[in-house]
């Protein structure tokens, strides 16, 4: 069955609150401060049923220009608007103001109702009548019906019935959407159930025990029970004004503007990619980093604008926007919203989402504008590859590009695999199937490579970068997996090598400079003829270290000429391989050593033997059992 939400919207005291109870019998101001007041300050909510049978939802919002922010909130969701003009009034200020604000939310349905034709005469109606006619010419409204009533005495009230019942066998079905989503508009506290929660359902559906988070806070919950129409339902979806009880949730850390979503399906962002329309009537021209209101579904934020193409925007132009948020909330790709000057309060545009999770812009930039104008413009698949050309080195998941395109898993299933294919993308995450473009692959590649050479160049006696190093050197939030693909292609394409942790080109060579050979021999005469006293690396002398010396020790250590035996001592191979000869000898004999014994060996001090004995159990030569040592195998 066809679901439709029908909103009021007008003009303050034009008598939408009075028209909603003569056709439904229901009150929806339900504030004592309403009451008292006689005006409409919350959002009302009733239900009406058609002479063809179909239960719709209505939504009743207030005309008051202080009130503006909660008519947003209202008419975010709805399908069909009653457009509500007094007869004895006509087109007044919030007339124009809410005309424009549903044309901003893309509403394309709806129908005229002049209220209040028993307070004046017919030559006056006939006058409005066509006043009405003039002002709604060349808007979404011009061909729309017009009805004439009064909530009174009811003239009129059974042909309204008719066409509304007319117009909702004519509005087109709603999508239904992939994710559900129900932007808060009230919270209470309900005696026995506890937390409620209510709003417009304006996509997807959701069933009763299911998971849900409620954004931006994150709060996790779960739908204990769900009412449309007064009346519990299993399960609810979009297109119906929808009340969940929450669990485990308190009223207190829920407020408008909330939105309940199921569990981990969205994103909270404190920026967000537009298209800005300006609507004519704007007073002057908007300029860059203008702080304004922005309302999207039911909530009210304050925004910088960040034009991208230009400095100002004049009414009646449209062009791309980052708005950057004081608060976070959540987006999907074409919501609608409506931004309000900060001071004086008045609606000046409004458009809808590009990117609902994007990075900061840079202002005039061709590849971001391209790339917006392709998430504008662009078919599915190329707007799912852009988003993925967008991730770069990080790349995305189909989940987030599920969520980034607000499209289907299916849909983005089948996009992938062609892309795949034609070879644009690649899966370098199997676990987590994470997917990179191929030019960000290919730019990887060479950043690599680059980065490699660059290093080589400048460390020549090193033999190459640490993985980790390289991997913070190409992006900070690279994925590793994503990392570890690229590397093991390049190790497969055999352009580099990795040895352990250490990542090298593949026909990168340590070679010695003259004056690197002179330095080279000079250590290793002095290791040499030290023997089993060598000195410790920091008393080379000052000399050697200024000239590179721990580098050539390094390259001396991998050519096999030096042993490290630990942080900063070095000894010559000769000398340790004359004294394990020594040491396997004595152990063969005695059955076992000290480090008394091996000191007395090598007649060297304990700043020496103590090192030396703790090397070769390191190299499995000798076990230690107590204070003594014996071979570790027969030699």
């Amino acid at each position: 069955m066809k679901q439709i939400i029908l909103g009021t919207a007008g003009h303050i005291d034009h008598g939408k609150t009075a028209l909603v109870k003569a056709l439904t019998g229901i009150d929806t101001d339900r504030l004592k401060e309403e009451k008292e007041r006689g005006i409409t300050i919350e959002l009302g909510f009733a239900h009406l049923k058609l002479p063809s049978g179909l239960t719709i939802g209505i939504v009743d919002v207030p005309g008051h220009e202080r009130f503006v922010k909660n008519m947003v909130a209202g008419a975010t969701g709805i399908d069909l608007v009653a457009f509500v003009i007094a007869a004895d009034e006509g087109v007044m200020p919030q007339t124009r103001e809410h005309l424009e604000i549903c044309s901003l939310l893309d509403i394309k349905h709806g129908l005229v109702i002049l209220t209040k034709i028993d307070l004046v005469d017919k030559e006056w109606l006939d006058l409005v009548r066509d006043d009405v006619s003039s002002f709604l010419a060349g808007t979404f409204l011009q061909d729309a019906p017009i009805v004439e009533v009064s909530s009174e005495t009811g003239e009129g009230i059974k042909e309204l019935l008719t066409a509304i019942d007319e117009l909702t066998k004519k509005a087109p079905e709603r999508a239904l959407g992939n994710f559900f989503r129900l932007p808060v508009d009230r919270a209470f506290t309900m005696r026995g159930f506890g937390t409620v929660v209510t709003g417009t359902t304006v996509s997807g559906h959701i069933d009763v025990g299911i998971e849900v988070t409620i954004y931006p806070k994150g709060i996790r919950s779960k739908v204990r029970g769900i009412q449309v129409h007064h009346k519990d339902v299993p399960s609810v979806k979009a297109g119906l004004r929808t009340a969940i009880n929450l669990q485990g949730v308190e009223k207190e850390t829920i407020i408008r503007g909330d939105v309940v979503a199921e569990k981990d399906s969205l994103r909270p962002t404190y920026m967000v990619d537009t298209v800005l329309e300006y609507l004519e009537s704007a007073p002057k021209k908007l300029q860059n980093r203008t702080k304004i209101r922005f309302h999207c579904g039911a909530s009210e934020i304050i925004a910088t604008v960040i034009l991208l193409d230009r400095d100002s925007l004049s009414p009646g132009d449209q062009c791309f926007t980052q708005f950057r948020l004081e608060r976070p909330t959540v987006f999907l790709s074409k919501d609608r919203f409506v931004i309000r000057s900060y001071s004086p309060i008045r609606t000046i545009g409004g458009g809808y989402v590009l990117n609902p999770l994007p990075l900061k812009k840079k202002r005039f930039s061709k590849d971001v504008l391209q790339e917006l104008k392709t998430l504008n413009e662009g078919p599915d698949q190329a707007i799912v590859e852009q988003h993925i050309k967008g991730s770069r080195l990080q790349g995305l998941s189909k989940t987030e590009l599920s969520f980034l395109t607000n499209l289907s898993q299916k849909e983005v299933d089948e996009i992938i695999n062609r892309l795949i294919s034609d070879n644009v993308i690649f899966k370098s995450d199997i676990e987590h199937e994470i997917f990179i473009h191929a030019e960000s692959y290919n730019k990887s590649k060479e950043k690599i490579l680059n980065i490699l050479a660059d290093y080589h160049r400048r460390f020549p006696l090193k033999d190459g970068l640490i993985k980790e190093e390289l991997r913070s050197k190409m992006a900070p939030n690279m994925r590793e997996k994503v990392f570890n693909y690229i590397i093991n292609d390049l190790i497969q394409e055999a352009i580099i090598v990795r040895e352990k942790d250490i990542i090298k080109v593949k026909d990168h060579q340590i070679k010695l400079l003259q004056d690197q050979e002179d330095l080279r021999n000079q250590i290793e005469q002095i290791y040499l003829k030290e023997g089993l006293e060598p000195p410790y690396f920091k008393d080379l002398g000052q000399s050697i270290i200024e000239r590179g010396g721990r580098d050539l020790l390094e390259v001396m250590v991998k050519d096999g000429t030096l042993i490290k035996v630990k942080e900063d001592l070095y000894f010559h191979k000769k000398a340790i391989d004359g004294l394990k000869s020594r040491l396997v000898d004595f152990i063969k004999e005695k059955g076992e050593i000290t480090t008394p014994d091996l000191k007395k060996l090598t007649e060297v001090s304990r700043k020496y033997t103590i090192p030396l004995i703790e090397y070769f159990d390191k190299i499995q030569l000798t076990v230690r059992i107590g204070d003594k040592r014996i071979l570790r195998k027969r030699q």
